[in-house]
């Protein structure tokens, strides 16, 4: 295996000599950003200067500054690059390329990646993948370890990443901390395995994945050295957290969207301890709603002072992954900016990364790319293993009352409900009527024939079928569906394109979208995916669901440590209690 190598932070072709002779004034800088109001993140004011930049940082930001190349602009205010502190790329559905050529022109320069859903599915080939895309991108894309991986042993994974593994990634140019431990109960509890991570992660920022956790138990959880959070839902949640010195990601992604219930968070005492995230966005998202540069100006719109604002997206990330080089407009710091226009309505009119234009009015500047098939990436191609035989989708009638899946709007934590179900010819089958749909997760990695059988409320699924692999964080072959024919037509139909998404009436496969990199991730361009995405949800709406987020929910009804009730190919979870329950209660 080839040595991962990221982008060196900070690296800089001129050298500390020449960019000190810059900031004298005795040399010309290479580029002078002229009449720019800059906001400085130190003492909340904006002032009047030049920015020199010299290579890939600023040597200066004065009036009079010297430079080869002049770049007048006329009064755009200019902040630091936006930093994203906790993404998984994945559930973009892009390769790391990709993604960056997205992000970039919403003012995104760093972005801070957990690569743990391909390692779920591919493992140390997954990461290497990551790695070496994210080096063509035009964002600085630095990655933090994937922990927990499998994330519990209540799911079967592709992939298991071992101590070794993590000690040798911990020593990787560009990784920057322990990717968020997944397995909060296993941490509480004192489990060897998290123990011995979580020892070889001392000294490096530890994020953490705690939903739900108060009290004693989010005091063992913050014992152990985690030092963040991105899974608050409430503002009692972030405060319990920031009580406990950690820090806290304000996260709106597109099934997660909880910015607007954690801004009451947000004072003078607090905002040096948070920071902003998406978590998990997919491509239309990011494109027509934008990255960190959406939260800023959502927050801004709820009354939250811009600096404020733009200290989350900017420093505060900066400070807590210890990148002493970004996160302002001061001399020695690396050239990540962002010139915009307006204070009330933040829209980023250019970016630059590391002193080079990445993006202006809307648009990625510049060439940016790779091998267009990705052919370096074979090993991902051939990840979808099925046990066709061992695969029954009935589910014979044992009881009354069963457990379901409760979806919450706007929410990854779910409900455990007990309801009655529909009983036919002695089986239980879906009632679209009450919006309770049958739901499958096959096991897809190693073609076990393990087939875990539920329902789920919320999906507004009236008819037909979908199916995914992509399904946190173990990625089997998730199956949704008012009927068993159309789960299986949807469930062949992705599994014969080698992983994807599916949309099936009956025995028609009414549309499919191919993700051939690890079953999560497409080859197209951002635009030829989010047009092929858009079909899906055609088909979707033809089937009269008003669900525009269904992929997106339908893949976190796997995800195991996520409170309450989860559906793995072992069965039903219940998270808090880390156990396989009964479908039926009353059996």
């Amino acid at each position: 295996m080839r040595t991962f190598k990221a982008k060196k932070a900070g690296q800089n072709k001129r050298g500390l000599s020449s960019v000190l002779s810059v900031a004298r004034g005795e040399v010309p800088a290479d580029l002078a950003l002229r009449d720019a109001r800059v906001v400085d993140l130190v003492t909340g004011e904006i002032h009047c200067a030049d920015i020199a930049v010299a290579g890939t940082v600023i040597a200066a930001v004065r009036r009079g500054v010297t430079a080869r190349h002049d770049l007048d602009l006329g009064g755009l205010y200019v902040c630091p690059g936006l930093i994203d502190a906790h993404v998984h790329i994945e559930s973009a559905m892009l390769r790391p390329l990709e993604f960056g050529r997205l992000v970039a022109p919403h003012g995104v320069t760093t972005v801070i990646s957990n690569p743990h859903e391909i390692a779920n599915v591919c493992g140390l080939s997954g990461i290497q993948f990551m790695y070496e895309d994210a080096r063509l991108s035009p964002v600085d894309i630095l990655m933090t370890v994937p922990s927990c991986v499998p994330a519990t042993s209540l799911a079967g994974a592709g992939a298991r990443l071992e101590s070794a593994d993590l000690r040798r990634l911990l020593r990787y140019e560009g990784v920057v901390g322990l990717g968020e431990v997944m397995d909060f109960q296993g941490v509480i509890h004192g489990q060897p395995r998290l123990m011995r991570e979580l020892g070889l992660a001392i000294g490096y920022p530890i994020d953490g994945h705690a939903p739900g956790i108060t009290g004693a138990e989010l005091d063992a959880y913050a014992a152990a050295g985690i030092s963040s959070d991105h899974e608050c839902s409430t503002a009692n949640e972030a405060l319990a957290r920031l009580q406990r010195g950690m820090h806290v990601f304000l996260r709106e992604g597109s099934a997660a969207r909880n910015l607007q219930a954690l801004l009451p968070v947000i004072s003078a005492k607090t905002e040096p301890w948070l920071a902003f995230c998406t978590d998990d966005r997919d491509a239309a998202d990011l494109l027509h709603e934008g990255s960190v540069d959406h939260l800023v100006r959502k927050a801004v719109a709820a009354g939250v002072p811009l600096v404020t604002a733009l200290r989350m997206a900017c420093f505060n990330p900066a400070q807590h992954y210890r990148l002493a080089d970004r996160g302002l407009i001061a001399p020695g710091r690396r050239a990540d900016m962002v010139a915009f226009s307006s204070l009330e309505d933040f829209r980023p009119r250019m970016v630059w990364q590391a002193g080079r234009l990445v993006a202006r009015d809307g648009e990625v500047a510049g060439e940016w790319g790779g091998p267009d098939d990705a052919s370096f990436a074979k090993v991902l191609h051939d990840t979808v293993h099925v046990d066709w035989a061992g695969v029954d989708l009935r589910i014979p009638a044992r009881g009354d009352r069963v457990r379901v899946i409760g979806m919450l709007e706007g929410q990854l934590v779910t409900e455990q409900r007990i309801l009655s179900g529909r009983c036919q010819r002695g089986e239980l089958l879906a009632d679209p009527e009450r919006d309770l749909i049958k739901l499958a997760v096959i096991e897809r990695h190693h073609a076990t024939g393990r087939c875990g059988l539920g329902f789920v409320q919320g999906l507004q699924l009236k008819c037909g079928a979908v199916a995914s692999t992509v399904a946190h964080d173990h990625h089997n072959l998730i199956v949704a569906g008012a009927d068993d024919r159309s789960m299986l037509t949807a469930a062949r139909a992705v599994a014969d394109t080698g992983g994807g998404q599916a949309v099936a009436l009956g025995d028609q496969v009414l549309e499919r979208l191919a993700l051939p990199l690890g079953g999560l991730m497409s080859l197209a361009s951002a635009g030829e995916l989010i047009r092929l995405q858009s079909r899906l949800g055609a088909a979707l709406r033809h089937l009269g669901c008003g669900n525009a987020q269904l992929f997106m929910s339908l893949g976190f009804l796997g995800l195991e440590v996520i409170p309450e009730l989860k559906l793995t190919d072992y069965g039903l979870i219940d998270v808090v209690a880390q156990k396989v329950v009964p479908l039926f209660v009353d059996a």
